[in-house]
């Protein structure tokens, strides 16, 4: 596929051209650019805070455009539209398209309904913008990413207050302004604020006071921002798209120095929690991977591989720190959706144990497992915004806006956590460390497997160079390493001891209408079962092992509440008091969905009748609680500090290609079902790929994706993974210094080439 994406419009705002000829200091290197060297070149001189966030929006105009096309059923272009204004001028859309014969095979024989063709349409929240709706495909080598759905540029960080309506203070506002903008412009734009730094504190500024000062920071669109249109990437035309008040993250950073620059784009709503069913049925399916889409911004892509997806619903924070749009961004996870971005980007990530970081202010998912997650270039920067969420007076990260925050008082340290960074002057900095390899997360499923499995068993060689001591829990489908010592009492284990009473009614799982789990001469549901194994004198069924225990139960619809996004949801309305939008009913009437398959599920979720007894939330407590217990006591009996292994072994598939494989499943979910903190650094790049393909199912109705067999070269750099460690909760610590010392050795992190410096970019 060959399309060519349009220039973006040279026509500057008044906004833009406060930036328009800044001049680029002549040491400070804007790319790859972290919080010390900012920092450093604002006091010698080199650069000022305001020409710092100039040159982010310069990066913003030259690559933040769109990089997906329309899927069509002829593949003819299309007459050229304009969306939203971002970084001073109207996003302009590819008139080309792509025939969706030319991405499944067989489209004269296919029988089911209407496909949801791509096709430009206006959009709710403002008629007079048009955005990509349907079906569509991401561009080879589009050159731009569509990683930022929001700049705070006044005239164009608010939908209900634009252009004129967010007039500067001291001067009229037109007739017709909302009355809710008198207010919303007196803030200042991310411009205003970093000449303000600059009139205020010049060189002299306090990093003991403001450790995140002059970072532009970029957010995941669920966290309120009092400065900037927060809708969660949806298409929803709320009386007031601005919110009232800053999310608690959102506020602790700007108090902290930081730059309240853009919102990133995500997989609307969190990826949308899927469709709970009901009445409402899908009239046009939707053929291919949809990638990280929402229905305001369109779909973000893969900067390493344009027509590839970022993974996961943070997929625009991720994209943005990797192409150097952002310094750092926060994402947010329920299930993967921090790890995925990091991982298939290749940056830096911590995510805290669940309730270090205040949720209050944000639009969720599941209040038991969401929690914020810090995406950065280097973990240095993501342990310093780690820090900076302390509470001022009393060093605390409790908010009365997130319960559970409460939970985690006894767990954060006292001191800094970029004073947990491992000393790169040490040549053995992780001596006496011992780190648990799992393999059962290295097992080669489908043959793309290999490239990412075996890239990080060579890596496991730097941890033992630093020192580091590694014993591994074997798996018996993959080769036991004669090298590295076997744990004595591995997971498998530990589940055994700990199932048969916590929670014995997974014995009892179906699958396919057939009993899940077997073992010849016992009933496994029985007590005098449980009881054996627990003993360790019964066998464990072979396939209830660390994947099975660490992912999500077969589909069980008397567990499945609806719940979770449902409450969560309809709670975060009623908090944001919007004149327009305050629940389900009038959020639907109001929105505008960029396919049917997500109109379809969320006027299912509005019609949800949720049953209270939420037997699907119960038994994720239960899990958590359970597989706590059985991770600590793995630790301890090993005498373990971290565990580590891959992130994913899939690397990532095309926009509007099949998807098959793995995508961050099974028991990769670890980390987001115990709460526990994480750390992830890159690791390498692949080289090769196998793509899934489409084929057309027998009653020829519909398009199924089949594993991909072929192996392809991938051009460039190739394609980024991650290495992942992770511990108990409350080992932040630990996990940073682990974790840097593996990136001080290592320097995997490469910039993605196509996104290098713009022209007068600092450097």
């Amino acid at each position: 596929m060959s399309i060519r994406v349009p220039i973006r419009t040279l026509v500057l705002s008044t906004a833009a051209a406060l930036f328009a000829n800044a001049a680029p200091a002549a040491g400070f290197h804007l790319q790859e650019a972290t919080i010390d060297s900012i920092q450093g070149a604002i006091r010698s001189g080199e650069v000022t805070c305001k020409q710092v966030v100039e040159q982010y929006i310069s990066r913003a105009k030259a690559y933040n455009g769109m990089c997906t096309a329309l899927v069509t059923a002829d593949g003819k272009s299309i007459p050229a539209a304009t969306g939203t204004v971002r970084a001073g001028a109207p996003l302009k859309f590819p008139t080309e398209t792509v025939a969706l014969g030319s991405l499944v095979p067989d489209l004269d024989k296919y029988k089911g309904d209407l496909p949801d063709y791509g096709r430009m349409e206006p959009t709710m929240s403002d008629p007079s913008v048009m955005m990509q709706y349907g079906m569509v495909a991401g561009i080879p080598k589009a050159g731009q990413v569509n990683a930022l759905e929001v700049l705070n540029i006044r005239g164009e960080r608010s939908v209900t207050c634009k252009g004129k309506f967010d007039a500067p203070p001291g001067t009229p506002l037109p007739a017709g302004a909302p009355a809710a903008c008198e207010k919303f412009r007196q803030y200042p734009d991310a411009l205003e604020t970093a000449a303000e730094y600059d009139r205020k504190y010049g060189r002299n500024f306090d990093t003991k006071a403001m450790p995140m000062y002059c970072a532009p920071m970029g957010f995941k669109g669920i966290y309120d921002a009092k400065d900037m249109r927060t809708t969660a990437g949806a298409d929803v035309n709320y009386a007031m798209d601005v919110p009232p008040r800053d999310s608690t993250l959102v506020s602790r950073l700007r108090s902290a120095g930081a730059i309240i620059y853009a919102q990133a784009h995500e997989a609307e709503y969190n990826a949308g929690s899927g469709d709970p069913g009901g009445d409402a049925k899908v009239k046009h399916p939707y053929i291919g991977a949809g990638g990280a889409r929402e229905s305001w911004g369109g779909t973000s892509c893969n900067p390493y591989d344009t027509q590839r997806v970022t993974s996961g619903s943070s997929g625009g924070s991720g994209v943005a720190v990797a192409a150097n749009l952002v310094l750092c961004a926060m994402c947010e996870t329920t299930g993967g959706s921090c790890r995925g971005p990091a991982n298939y980007q290749g940056v830096a990530l911590i995510v805290p144990t669940k309730g270090m970081i205040s949720f209050g202010g944000a639009i969720g998912a599941n209040p038991y497992q969401d929690r914020p997650g810090i995406m950065c270039r280097t973990l240095k920067d993501a342990a310093t915004v780690l820090d900076a969420f302390r509470d001022k007076k009393t060093g605390s990260y409790f908010d009365e806006r997130d319960p559970y925050t409460a939970l985690a008082r006894v767990i954060p340290t006292k001191t800094s956590y970029v004073e947990a960074l491992s000393d790169p002057g040490k040549s053995k900095p992780l001596a006496g460390m011992r780190i648990g390899v799992i393999r059962a997360l290295m097992v080669k499923k489908y043959p793309g497997d290999a490239a990412v499995s075996d890239g990080i068993n060579r890596e496991l060689q730097v941890l033992k160079d630093l020192g580091a001591e590694l014993v591994e829990d074997v798996d018996p489908k993959y080769p036991d390493d004669p090298s590295i010592p076997n744990m004595a009492f591995g997971f498998n284990d530990a589940i055994a001891e700990v199932l048969p009473f916590h929670m014995p009614e997974i014995f009892s799982s179906k699958k396919d209408g057939k009993p899940e789990f077997e073992v010849p001469g016992w009933d496994v549901t029985s007590r005098k079962y449980l009881v054996a194994l627990s003993a360790h004198k019964a066998p464990l069924p072979a396939n209830l092992d660390f994947v099975r225990v660490f992912s999500n139960p077969p589909a069980n619809p008397d567990a499945v509440s609806g719940y979770t996004f449902a409450f969560q949801f309809a709670q975060y309305l009623t908090q944001r008091g919007d004149d327009r939008v305050f629940d389900w009913q009038t959020l639907n009437a109001n929105a505008k969905y960029y396919n049917d398959v997500r109109r379809v599920a969320m006027k299912n979720w509005e019609n949800k009748e949720m049953d209270i007894r939420t037997d699907a939330v119960t038994y994720t407590m239960k899990r958590r609680d359970t597989l706590r217990m059985a991770l600590t006591k793995v630790l301890e009996q090993n005498n373990l500090d971290v565990l580590v292994n891959p992130v994913n072994l899939t690397l990532q598939g095309k926009i509007g290609g099949a998807a098959v494989q793995g995508g961050g499943g099974g028991g990769f979910g670890y980390g987001a079902m115990l709460g526990i903190p994480e750390v992830f650094v890159p690791a390498g790049f692949a080289e090769t790929i196998y793509d899934d393909k489409f084929t057309l199912s027998k009653d020829g109705k519909k398009y199924e994706g089949v594993e991909g067999t072929e192996e392809t070269k991938l051009g460039g750099i190739g394609l980024p993974y991650n290495i992942g460690f992770w511990a108990e909760p409350g080992q932040e610590s630990t996990l940073i210094k682990v974790g840097s010392a593996y990136e001080a050795a290592t320097h995997h992190r490469k910039p993605p080439p196509a996104f290098g410096p713009v022209k007068g970019e600092m450097q």
